[in-house]
């Protein structure tokens, strides 16, 4: 059974991910876990999702099982997950959140005894064991061999400490007016009170979770209703979080949104202006823009491109021994700040550049400008290998030629064939794209 996606297992909470399946999946993820065991300690934490109450106690039914003992720290940010598992000596972390997905989905995300998230290979070691109903069964443990569980309340003031520290000691958030979204989500409680210390004068809004209204109109899928908010009340910059605060997008003063490329460029030319940028390169996916690709080739800065995904990103990261990557969707990784992409860290990264080079927002977020880029969903009623698809490499050849670059996937989980395209020009942008939609409508 194919049970991890992209970042983890995730589906409509109560169908694919039920109790039943959940309990299985800890059970299978515990088994993986022992073989490298040092505490016998795993540390579970959920968002705010009303179906995080099931899953979580079907983690921790499956985990005690086999004689795992659970920590449950409550609502907190995925990044924190990470972060506290390796803090805090656990053989593994989990996290119970589907990030930006609405309430009725959920998910489970794992991290190994460093904070790393999982690589393909170990998920599909878990999947194997979770398909053995006989070896499951088998090391179901009786007696005092059976784990325990215990809810600690007071670990959030270790991630805040550790999300602190990454801000510059010689800077403050004095005189600094923040309008903070934070989705109804994981960070409702960590967000506001980071900020708040280092000085800042917080707007807070979509700090109310009640089991349902995660994502729901707001955090990082709605940056527009943060510009708003920032015009009215005058603020200098709008931070939107997602659900389980991995996400990031901001808002200037002007209540306009800053493309996560042109966050990424401005961070990634700060970070190398200040000498903290390893071996002056970067990554981000083969989704961002080639404006940026051009804007820091222009700083003397190599972009290296990986897969779609913050897991793949990180990966690129650490196989170039690099310490800053990002996709245009929000995931910013800072990895000598955070073990994954963690929105709150950088926020503060955002903060210090702005802070440091006494500038707006709208003035340091906008260092190029955007090539036209347009991407459609094409529904297919069969995936054919596109290399097998004639006459497709002679179009993609043609689109090269005049300067465009495109990057053409099947969905991962949807019968969809995704398409983007872009160039300098929007025009001819516009035209192929309608080439290459009928070309595919007459041949998938």
């Amino acid at each position: 059974m194919k049970l991890f996606g992209t970042d983890g297992v995730r589906g409509k909470a109560g169908e694919f991910l039920d109790a039943i399946t959940t309990m299985k999946l800890a059970m299978a993820a515990g088994i993986h876990f022992r073989k490298h065991s040092t505490t016998n300690k795993i540390l579970v934490g959920k968002d705010t999702r009303r179906s995080g109450y099931m899953i979580e106690n079907a983690l921790v039914s499956g985990l005690t099982a086999i004689g795992y003992d659970v920590i449950q720290i409550g609502p907190m940010p995925t990044p924190a997950i990470a972060y506290l598992t390796e803090s805090m000596r656990c053989d593994a972390g989990i996290m119970i959140s589907a990030s930006h997905n609405p309430y009725d989905d959920n998910g489970i995300k794992f991290f190994d005894n460093h904070g790393n998230k999982l690589s393909s290979k170990c998920e599909t070691e878990i999947e194997n064991i979770f398909a053995n109903e006989e070896y499951l069964s088998s090391q179901q443990k009786t007696g005092k061999e059976i784990g325990a569980s215990k809810r600690i309340d007071d670990v959030i003031g270790r991630y805040i400490v550790s999300i602190k520290s990454s801000f510059p000691k010689d800077l403050t958030l004095q005189g600094i007016r923040i309008v903070l979204d934070c989705a109804n989500g994981a960070a409702y409680k960590v967000g506001p009170t980071i900020l708040e210390e280092l000085g800042a004068e917080v707007v807070i809004i979509n700090n109310a979770p009640n089991g349902y209204n995660i994502n729901d109109d707001c955090g990082a899928l709605h940056p527009k209703n943060v510009g708003k908010i920032v015009l009215e009340t005058r603020a200098d910059i709008g931070i939107a979080l997602d659900g389980d605060a991995d996400r990031l997008v901001v808002v200037d003063e002007k209540g306009e949104v800053i493309s996560g490329d042109k966050l990424i460029g401005a961070l990634c030319t700060y970070l190398s202006s200040q000498n903290l940028l390893s071996k002056n390169a970067c990554v981000a996916t083969v989704m961002s823009n080639q404006a940026l690709e051009d804007y820091l080739n222009e700083h003397n800065i190599e972009l290296q491109r990986s897969d779609v995904g913050d897991k793949y990103v990180l990966e690129g990261m650490k196989n170039c021994s690099l310490n800053f990557g990002g996709e245009q969707s929000g995931h910013i990784i800072f990895s000598d700040v955070a073990k994954t992409g963690d929105g709150l860290a950088s926020a503060l990264q955002v903060l210090a550049m702005m802070v440091k080079s006494k500038k707006t927002a709208s003035e340091i977020l906008n260092p190029f400008e955007l090539y036209p880029q347009v991407l459609k969903n094409i529904i297919v009623s069969q995936k054919k290998p596109l290399n097998k698809i004639e006459g497709l490499k002679e179009l993609q050849e043609e689109i090269k030629s005049l300067g465009m670059r495109d990057l053409i996937r099947y969905s991962g989980t949807e019968k969809k064939l995704r398409v983007l395209l872009e160039g300098k020009d929007k025009k001819l942008v516009d035209e192929y794209m309608e080439k290459l939609t009928e070309f595919f409508k007459n041949r998938l």
